[in-house]
This record gives C-alpha cells, structure tokens and sequence, in this order.
C-alpha cells in the first residue's frame, strides 16, 4: 500500500531525524568500514560474555577509540559534503585512534596512577580528544549539545571571576585538573553515559538490526493490517498497533514515523482522515514505541545505571504510563473517526491467525528479553540470547540459504554498531557536562535557584513543589528541542532532579518525570521533529499537524506530573500495593478520557464548548490522584455529560417556544 520507495522513506529519516544523515560510502570505503563496525560488535559482544580483567574503564577507552574515528568516516564534515571521507576525515579519524588509546600506550594503570597530576603530554591528548568528541557531536546531531559543552568549559575555568554574590560562582578550576576529570576520572568521557552506550544501547541497536533483518519489520506491520481489518476506526487503530511494533525495531521516534508513514498514509487517506490529523497520529504512534516497553528509549538505560536499579524495574514502571497514553490514543482514534465519517477500508491482508501461524515466532525473541530479566540475567546477556533468537529465525526467513544468512547477519552486527555512533558521541560529550557539574557543584545551584523561583511564587509547600514541576517539565521540553533525548536526560537529570528530590520527590519518579518530557521534546512545538516529518508524508501544513500531534499525546504530557505531584502518583508507577495501583490507574484513565474529549469535541456525539471547558477541570483534578480532587474531578466531569445530554433539550425547547 506504500506509495514511497524504500530510498523515499530512508531519505525522509535523514531529513528529518535528530541525528544527521550518515555518508552513502562507494564501495571501497564501504567494505572497510563494514569491516570496522563489524569487529567492534564482536568486541562489544566479546565484553559481555568475557570481560577484559583490567576493568570497564579499560574496556570504554578501547571502546571508544574504535568508534570515535568511525564518525569522522561515517559523517561528513558539513552538509552537501562529499561522500566519501576525504583527507581531513582521515587526519581526524587517525588522531581520535591516537588520543583515544593514548591511556593504553604506556600502561593503563600507570595512566591511572596520574589522576591529578597529568603531564603535559596527558593535557594535551586529552584536550585534541575534548575537540574530537565536541566535533563527533557537531557532525552527528548538529552545533547545539557542542556549544553547550563548551560553555561548561568556559563555566569550570573562569567561574572564578564571577561576582561572589552569583550563586553559581565557584573558585575555578585550573585547565589541566578540566581535563584530568574528562579523561582520567570516572565522572568523564568514560562515565556512566559512555558506559550505557558501549554495553547496552550498541546491542539494542544490534538486536534492532538482526530483528529487522529476520522480517520482523514487514510482519509487525502485515499483522497490524490484519488484526482490524475492515471497519471505519481499523485504519487509526493499524497505525497505532503498528507504530507500537515497529518502535522495537527502529529505537527512534522520528524513524518510526516515516517508516509507518510510508506504509498506512494511503490507508488514512483512502478511510477519509484530514492530512494534519493523520500526521498527528503517525507523529503520536512513532514516538509511542520509544516510551514503552520492552525496548523504551536509550535513556532508560541511563536510568538504571544512575538509580542502581535493574532496567527490568525500568520496564515495570513504564507499563502503566504506557497503557494511559495508547487509552489515550485508542480514544482519540474512536473520536476522529466519528468526527471525520472515517469509511472502512478493505484491506487485502490474511488472517491475523494465518499470520501468526506463518511469522509468530518474531515476538519470541522480545519475550526471551522479558523472561531473561526477570530471571535476574543482567540486560546486556538477555538482548544477546535475543539477538541469538532472532539471528535463528532470520535463517528461517532465508529459507535456509545459510552463506545468504551469514550475510545478513554479519551486515546487521556492523549497520548496530554504525546506528549508534551518534549515541556514542552524544554520551561521550555528555562526560564533559556530568564532570563539570559535579567539580563546580553546579548542579546543586541551580537546582536550589530552580525552588528559589518556585518559594517566590508562594512559601505554601504543596504550591512550591507545583510550580516547580511545572518549570521542570518546560525545561525539559525547552532542553529537548536542541538536543537529543539522550544528552537532555543526562543534563536534565544533573540540573533539574535535585530540585526534585530536595522536595521530597523519589528518586524514581523524578527520574521517569524527566525521561518522559525528554522523549516528548521530539513531539513539541515549534520544532517537533517527528511531526515535521509526518507533515512531510502527508503534505499536511506543519504547524497544525504539530498541534494535531499534540493533542494525541497530550496525556503523556499530563500523566508524568500526577506521578510527582502527589504520594498517590507513585502506583502509577507499580511502586504502591496492587490495590493503590489499581485505583489510581483506574482515576487517571478516566482523566484521560476527560482530556480526550476535551481535545477531540465528543462525548456521546459532538461536544460544544461548555461541556470540553468542563472537561479541563475534571482532567486536572482527576489527574492530580487526592481523594478530594479526585471527588471534585469527577464532579467537573458530571456535570460536563450533564450539559452535553441535557444543553441540546434545552436549545431545542426554546426554539421551539420561540416559534
């Protein structure tokens, strides 16, 4: 049903994603740099079953010495470049090998041995990898997160000459001790977001590749034609179902959009949906799959690591918030469908049994991820059987073509490893930020000037901790427009969460608060890159296919706040007993339902405006998740049905004394 090519969509991507688009390499380069990402999947795989006995650090210096000259191969130097890496590209490449094994060439724990006290030779290794890595950045994901990590430079050295009274001002710190913490200390360049790319996110990206290669793609989507077949909602409701399976795939919601785009846009269009609503529901189900489970975005990892908790926990705390925001896109399918007179569509597809019968065994290596980790297999194991599973089944989808299949999975291992470079990058130079802010104490000053801002408004506690939240979620947004989820979590996280936890916030869902609206910045006006690219396979105007996107996921941008607003929000994240969750997944629902008919225009037919004003209220309150707001919430909503059946009576009677 696809009216663009495979070359369309991979286009769109490149355009339109918040990584740039790679170099299509001739084929001489190419084969070398497959062989590259090649044998680094084998070292990232190798880590996991045989860690090197040196330690991890050890491991993330090699790491990222293999895959930083990979960038420079990979990207080019500005757009319209040429394709194949030129003589600068290869100086680059070659000195990010020199200063990235650099700590190797002398003895790694003599390397060690100098933590504070650097030679000069040590400052400036670590200073040409500082302006590699910053460079890496700027070709991947653009100017923004390098000139920010620059500033942070800036801040450690000269924030000794800021006026005492600044609460930001510190003594200062000498240039070679900046660049000891990048490259000699844990807080740096091989930190924890570093850590997170080389042991986990790669082989997400390699399972994504295998998975892939295995037809899973082809098939999430045929069973999601299948499942609804011929009925005016089916079309909506295949775009949603799809999104959400592709998501586990691809990793990016943006990727996801185009790719679902290329595929049900005939289908809305044919079934009668405006070109601004469907784009609004392609943009909400692309970036749907990056917030729910079993994958969820990169950054999820990063939770785990910074929370010492398993990512299994992550997942459990995410099913709830996902549930809330796919009711709230099956509403918003039901209501569009009605307002627009959405007509069947007939879709030539086999049965939804047949389709399983012929390609069910794709979901079994996502259940071995699930089973796995609640066995207590550590993540970086589980995703490996996965990806065993799905390289089994993608011999199946080869027919047996054994020498066809190794090349395909040879191909997958090394295009996981070339998907995340811009990761690696990203998490490279988010090591400059992380170490900056724990030197200068940075962030525990302007997470008090964040309350500080809040305590002006109002010294009642509860006002404080709400007008701080709020702050929060727009800076999270604001941050998210410029960089990506990655970077903006990791920032977010280091500046905004001790705001939170200092008011009395749990670690956990300040952190799940943070990821969210990190995630959601991908959905957020005026840039919103996902819908921009659904505009783009529709032909929608941009602006109003953005406002329809929000409107989709408008209660994925509510629902992290009843999490941390109130002791109640923390069952929605499975952290209370089963009857607290139950209740207040039930409440929050029906917000959702309030806000559905808020932003579509329908109760139990067309709603005017006073009863969607009701409705606003009764959202609110209901998602604010007390007994009494709750009570009052409900009230709202009520009275809100109250005046959709009664208000038309009303109208009619007096037309009628009138005449």
């Amino acid at each position: 049903m696809s009216t663009k090519s495979q070359a369309d969509v991979a286009e769109l991507i490149a355009e339109y994603d918040e990584e740039r688009p790679s170099r299509v390499l001739s084929r001489r380069w190419e084969s070398g740099v497959w062989a590259a990402g090649l044998a680094v999947s084998l070292l990232v795989v190798k880590q996991v079953f045989w860690p090197f006995s040196e330690g991890g650090q050890y491991y993330l210096v090699i790491f990222l010495a293999v895959t930083l000259p990979l960038v420079f191969l990979c990207y080019r130097g500005k757009r319209g470049g040429r394709e194949d890496p030129g003589p600068v590209d290869w100086v680059l490449a070659g000195a990010a090998f020199l200063v990235g094994a650099y700590p190797l060439f002398g003895g790694f724990d003599a390397f060690l041995d100098r933590q504070g006290q650097l030679t000069d030779l040590d400052v400036v290794a670590g200073t040409v990898l500082l302006l590699l890595i910053l460079e890496a950045c700027r070709r991947t994901t653009g100017w923004v997160l390098p000139v920010v990590c620059v500033g942070f430079v800036v801040f450690a050295y000269y924030g000794g000459y800021l006026p005492p009274s600044w609460d930001i001002s510190h003594a200062g710190v000498d240039f070679g001790q900046i660049i000891n913490g990048f490259y000699n200390d844990a807080t740096g360049f091989y930190g924890t977001p570093l850590d997170v790319a080389a042991t986990y996110i790669v082989l997400f990206t390699i399972y994504g590749s295998v998975l892939n290669a295995s037809g899973a793609g082809t098939f999430f989507v045929d069973i999601s034609f299948s499942a609804f077949r011929k009925s005016r909602t089916a079309p909506g409701r295949t775009a949603a179902t799809a999104g959400f399976l592709l998501g586990t795939v691809s990793g990016s919601g943006t990727a996801t959009t185009v790719s679902l785009g290329a595929v049900t846009w005939p289908m809305l269009k044919k079934a009668g949906y405006p070109r601004e609503s469907a784009g609004g529901l392609l943009a909400a189900s692309g970036i749907g799959a990056i917030l729910s489970p079993p994958t969820l975005g990169a950054a999820a990892f990063i939770i785990a690591e910074f929370l010492e908790t398993s990512y299994l926990q992550v997942l459990i705390w995410a099913i709830l918030p996902t549930l809330l925001y796919y009711l709230g896109i099956a509403l918003a399918v039901e209501i569009d469908a009605r307002r627009f007179g959405a007509k069947p569509v007939d879709i030539d597809a086999p049965s939804p049994w047949a389709l399983l019968k012929r390609g069910g065994y794709h979901f079994l290596s996502l259940g071995v991820i699930v089973v796995f980790l609640a066995m207590d297999i550590p993540v970086y194991s589980a995703v490996v059987y996965a990806t065993g599973v799905a390289a089994v089944f993608a011999l199946v989808a080869q027919r047996g073509d054994v020498r066809g299949w190794m090349r395909a999975m040879a191909d997958s291992l090394s295009l996981g490893v070339r998907s995340a470079l811009p990761v690696i990058a990203v998490c490279a130079a988010a090591g400059v930020i992380t170490s900056t802010i724990t030197k200068t104490g940075l962030g525990i000053k302007l997470a008090a000037a964040l309350v500080d801002i809040a305590e002006f408004v109002s010294s009642n506690p509860t006002v404080v901790l709400f007008v701080t939240v709020v702050l929060a979620a727009v800076a999270v947004s604001v941050l998210g427009l410029a960089v990506p989820v990655t970077a903006s979590f990791i920032i977010s996280w280091v500046v905004i969460g001790p705001a939170l936890i200092e008011l009395g916030v749990a670690r956990e869902e300040a952190a799940m608060f943070i990821f969210y609206y990190a995630v959601l910045s991908e959905v957020t006006p005026p840039t919103a890159l996902a819908a921009v690219a659904a505009a783009a396979i529709t032909g929608g105007d941009v602006m109003k296919t953005m406002w329809r996107t929000w409107k989709y996921t408008l209660p994925a941008f509510l629902v992290p706040l009843a999490f941390v607003l109130t002791d109640n929000g923390s069952a929605l994240l499975l952290r209370g007993s089963f009857v607290d969750s139950v209740w207040v997944f039930a409440v929050s629902a029906v917000g959702v339902a309030a806000l559905a008919a808020l932003t579509g225009g329908w109760l139990f037919g067309p709603a005017r405006w006073p009863e969607r004003v009701l409705c606003l209220p009764a959202a609110v309150a209901l998602l604010y998740l007390q007994p009494v707001t709750v009570a009052i919430g409900l009230g709202f909503l009520l009275a809100a049905v109250a005046v959709h059946l009664l208000l038309p009576k009303i109208l009619l009677r007096g037309k009628e004394q009138d005449a």
